[in-house]
């Protein structure tokens, strides 16, 4: 199937413009892109993972570190405040893993790094990420086309 937020025209724009609204949010673009490859990896959209891996490599991102995404917790090369990012982003994707999904621990490490508004943007960023994988995951579309 083609992609549904194409055949549905008035669709794609404003999904851009949430995009383009959360990256002025405030945490640097590259920690948006290793969140979005992380929920993307997690959800399975090959589609996504491409994406941001381009996308972070524009913005200045090094293979070693995006190599390592998959592997946050061990790689070394992460700050704290992407760790505290990274985590969140697992949380908040893996909803039904837990009782409590985003454990109190979880939000006051990303809360120690970033701000209210920083924050604001981490969450709607991982919430749209969550939603380009569904619809991308569900009608399987393939990796290397760009909007």
């Amino acid at each position: 199937m083609q992609n549904p937020a194409e055949i549905i025209p008035e669709v794609l724009p404003p999904l851009l413009s949430l995009v383009k609204a959360i990256g002025k949010g405030g945490p640097a673009e590259t920690t948006l892109e290793l969140v979005g490859l992380r929920v993307s990896q997690i959800n399975g959209c090959t589609f996504c993972v491409e994406g941001h891996v381009r996308n972070a490599r524009k913005a200045g991102e090094s293979d070693e570190r995006l190599f390592a995404v998959s592997a946050w917790r061990e790689a070394p090369c992460f700050t704290d405040a992407e760790r505290a990012a990274l985590a969140l982003a697992e949380a908040s994707t893996r909803l039904s893993d837990r009782s409590d999904p985003v454990p109190d621990d979880i939000w006051n490490a990303a809360a120690e790094h970033f701000t209210e508004k920083e924050l604001s943007a981490l969450v709607l960023s991982i919430g749209l990420t969550n939603l380009f994988n569904r619809i991308n995951v569900t009608t399987k579309q393939p990796p290397g086309k760009t909007w």
